[in-house]
């Protein structure tokens, strides 16, 4: 039996075209809440960035408006631009001459007063002996003026005794001249006794006159004595400051420690001819402080006493206590060969560094240890 398909079978192509036509319809009504989503999503990422970006201003703002405050107000002040100081005198010649002999080595330790380099000192010794040998002239000549002076005062008392003795026969031919002129009258004596004498009277009157002037030209002998005297004690004191300087000539030719330290390197070696300021060793002083080097901003509560904390990098995890001693008056670019000048040329502010010195509490561990030019890391704990 041969069965026949349905007839409708043969129209099935027809229908896809109707059901298409509600397919078709359904994406036209949902594109309006869809557009209105991706509007709503768009918005929001414009305030969120929008937000983000006005508080990232914000903050920009306030930091740099209120970061120096921040920085100033922290109660523990810390730099790494800090080091290790202690007293380095160079040692240096004051005269010239030989070395003849360098009597430490490199880097020993010694105590003030001790001899670090000599000098010949043969021209120095003559020079003290012959500057003596003018003290004792000087002063040999200043006796035989006191000698004169003693002298003179026995010639101006011979000369009063003179002066004295004269004045008696001066008086004694008065009186003899009197009596012959009264006696001449009355007839009793001729007239050529009276002439005899008015002429002793005359010639013991001259006499007189000569030793006095004789008394005094030896009082005026003694004022030139005087003056001989002065002159004599100043040539003394001249003489006598040449000596002096022929020793401290001679103290140059010994070079000693001033303190106690460790010496450095030494410049000479014996035979050496050296001249004045010629520098022969280094001195390192045995106390050792910090200069930490803070910026500017970050001093606002630091004060001299303030309590410090500071650890060596020579010397990983050993802390050492101090306390801030003075702060620098200028920053460091002040006391430089050339200064800045900002009032010239273009302008870049830059942070300035001030130097702030740092003493180590005494009878800490390890402090032998410390050595100047060692880096540091400095800690100050500053009070509001």
């Amino acid at each position: 039996m041969k069965i026949v398909p349905d007839a409708p079978v043969a129209d099935k192509p027809a229908t896809p075209a109707a059901d298409k036509a509600p397919l078709s319809a359904q994406p036209q009504t949902s594109d309006r809440p869809r557009a209105g989503s991706r509007l709503l999503a768009e918005l929001r990422a414009l305030g969120i960035t929008l937000a983000v970006l006005l508080l990232a201003a914000g903050i920009v703002f306030f930091i740099t408006t209120r970061w120096n405050s921040w920085v100033g107000d922290r109660s523990l002040q810390t730099t790494d631009d800090a080091s290790l100081r202690a007293d380095v005198t160079p040692l240096s010649t004051k005269i010239s001459g030989i070395v003849s002999q360098v009597a430490v080595e490199d880097y020993q330790r010694v105590k003030a007063g001790d001899l670090l380099v000599q000098i010949k000192d043969d021209d120095f010794r003559a020079q003290v002996e012959q500057a003596e040998a003018g003290v004792h002239a000087a002063q040999a000549a200043l006796d035989n003026n006191h000698r004169q002076k003693e002298l003179q005062f026995s010639k101006i008392a011979q000369a009063q005794a003179n002066v004295k003795a004269t004045g008696a026969d001066v008086e004694r031919t008065r009186l003899e001249r009197v009596r012959e002129e009264e006696l001449e009258k009355t007839g009793s004596s001729t007239h050529q006794k009276l002439e005899q004498a008015v002429a002793d009277e005359e010639r013991f009157r001259a006499t007189l006159n000569s030793h006095q002037a004789e008394l005094e030209t030896q009082r005026r002998q003694v004022a030139v004595l005087d003056a001989q005297e002065i002159q004599l004690k100043a040539d003394m004191s001249a003489r006598e400051a040449a000596v002096k300087l022929a020793r401290i000539n001679l103290d140059y030719t010994r070079i000693v420690a001033p303190t106690d330290g460790v010496v450095g390197e030494r410049k000479v070696r014996a035979g050496q001819l050296v001249s004045p300021g010629s520098q022969v060793i280094s001195l390192v002083g045995q106390t050792v402080w910090v200069v930490a080097n803070y910026k500017e901003t970050q001093l606002r509560n630091v004060r001299a006493g303030d309590r410090a904390e500071v650890t060596v990098d020579g010397l990983p995890g050993v802390v050492f206590n101090g306390h801030v001693e003075t702060i620098s008056p200028a920053s460091g670019s002040e006391f430089t060969l050339l200064p800045p000048d900002n009032a010239t040329g273009n302008f870049t502010k830059i942070t300035q560094r001030i130097p702030v010195k740092i003493v180590l509490d005494p009878k800490q561990a390890l402090t032998d240890r410390l050595r100047p030019g060692m880096s540091a890391i400095a800690t100050v704990k500053t009070k509001p």
